[in-house]
């Protein structure tokens, strides 16, 4: 499950502690014995896990509490649908436990509240998750080898690759469609207004506008400079650059359906030949970039950068940059310094929303700017942006659901008209909302902006 770790109150069926009801026969009593035993197994560490919280698991007509509901307000309900649950989890823990949602082998009444569990007793579910870990590791080659590409893996499989579309985008995105943090203040009730207020009209545009501008006033641009951006999204950032700011864009992308679509948003605005949108990865930015730019950004791309191409990507913002009065403004989500590490394991984000993916650590970006400029680059500033990004999933999470149209996805994914495989790709969203909100406002993950100038450069008059 997300690694929850719970300490079983007294209250807590004696079923908790063995793992089965001896009492009368029921379905879960049908299990195979490798179900039988990661049930057991699951159950007898949830039972000095649960520190904080409570957590109701039904199985069938069993039931297994955890924690001392007299104590806490966050209390969770679990009802288990599939035997695949406990197996699903036992060989793989939160990873297992977001495919068991998705798939509809376990049903949850308040994902946030389970989200809120997991992180509350993250250093008892730590070690859960590591004792699962050393359990499962010799079952995992057997199981592959004899069950291979099972229907509920096909499924899975199906909806780690079903995100691409720019529908499914539009439904949840504000208008200009920044897929990143909004930056929410008095004007929208700020980062919680949503929960005090309700949310309003144009709320999350008007938030995601305030981002757009606060991040090209901070990297200076004006007009006549010439701006370089990784990572294009569709364009949001890059035409208001040029449209607002008299900038000339080079803007670098990797997905055909973006560059199409941010290309067609520029020919509505007239701005052709101001913006330029490149199918291109960032290490191949050609010689004739060099030290062209007066200014640099990148919004969330940095994630997808990974940990052993840190200072080749600062290299190239260093070659592409004038060698003075150039301004450098990225923002990326982050791990906290002490949770930073450069092998991630996989879990939901990277195996079903961005494979391969890495979370740096603001000092790692920082010693990594610094090291590959050979001390070029200087810190001006660092914002954390985090609280602002649980209202700004919470938004996403409502706008999918009020706005997501089945028959424009099922055009493009016939394997979506699938009543199954559909409601496991909504449930991957939902998941992916209350994954990371969660994340983000417990401090578990972090999104750092940070601003490097030229070392020689004075951006304040002081004298």
């Amino acid at each position: 499950m997300p690694s929850h770790r719970s300490a079983s109150s007294k209250e807590s069926l004696s079923s908790a502690s063995s793992g089965s009801s001896t009492l009368h026969l029921t379905k879960s009593s049908q299990y195979s014995l490798y179900t039988t035993f990661a049930r057991s197994s699951i159950l007898s560490l949830l039972a000095s896990a649960i520190v904080s919280g409570y957590l109701v698991v039904e199985d069938y007509d069993e039931t297994f509490r955890f924690g001392n509901p007299k104590t806490t307000s966050n209390s969770v309900h679990l009802r288990v649908t599939s035997g695949r649950f406990w197996t699903r989890v036992f060989n793989s823990g939160d990873l297992g436990f977001s495919e068991a949602y998705m798939i509809g082998e376990v049903e949850v009444e308040n994902l946030k509240a389970i989200m809120d569990l997991w992180l509350d007793n993250q250093s008892t579910m730590s070690a859960l998750h590591s004792l699962f870990s050393r359990l499962t590791a010799a079952f995992s080659g057997i199981r592959n080898a004899f069950f291979g590409q099972t229907h509920s893996r096909a499924r899975l499989n199906v909806i780690a690759s079903y995100d691409q579309s720019n529908e499914l985008f539009k439904a949840f995105l504000s208008k200009e469609m920044m897929y990143s943090t909004a930056l929410w203040c008095d004007e929208e009730g700020g980062v919680r207004g949503d929960l005090t207020h309700g949310p309003t009209p144009n709320d999350l545009e008007t938030a995601q506008r305030r981002k757009i501008h606060h991040v090209l006033k901070t990297v200076r641009v004006k007009p006549g400079d010439r701006l370089l951006e990784f990572g294009t999204g569709w364009g949001a950032l890059a035409i208001e650059a040029a449209a607002s700011y008299g900038c000339e864009v080079d803007t670098l992308t990797l997905s055909v359906e973006q560059k199409q679509l941010a290309e067609e948003r520029v020919k509505e605005r007239g701005l052709e030949g101001r913006v330029r949108v490149h199918l291109m990865d960032y290490r191949d930015i050609p010689p004739e970039f060099k030290h062209a730019f007066d200014a640099f950004v990148s919004v969330e791309m940095l994630e997808h950068v990974g940990s052993k191409y840190y200072k080749k990507y600062f290299e190239l913002v260093d070659f592409a940059l004038k060698p003075t009065a150039a301004t450098i403004v990225v923002t990326c989500s982050t791990f906290p310094e002490g949770r930073y590490s450069n092998y991630q394991a996989d879990d939901f984000m990277r195996r079903y929303m961005w494979p391969n993916s890495c979370l740096p650590s603001a000092t790692v970006l920082i010693d990594a700017a610094y090291a590959s400029s050979k001390g070029r680059f200087t810190l001006e500033g660092v914002e954390n942006h985090a609280p602002h990004y649980p209202r700004t999933l919470r938004t996403w999470d409502r706008r999918l659901k009020a706005n997501l149209k089945r028959e424009a996805m099922v055009r493009q994914y016939p394997a979506l008209l699938d009543d199954a495989t559909y409601m496991a790709f909504i449930r991957k969203w939902e998941y992916l909302f209350a994954y990371a909100g969660a994340g983000f406002a417990k401090g578990y993950i972090t999104c750092h902006m940070l601003t490097f100038v030229r070392a020689s450069d004075v951006t304040t008059a002081c004298d």
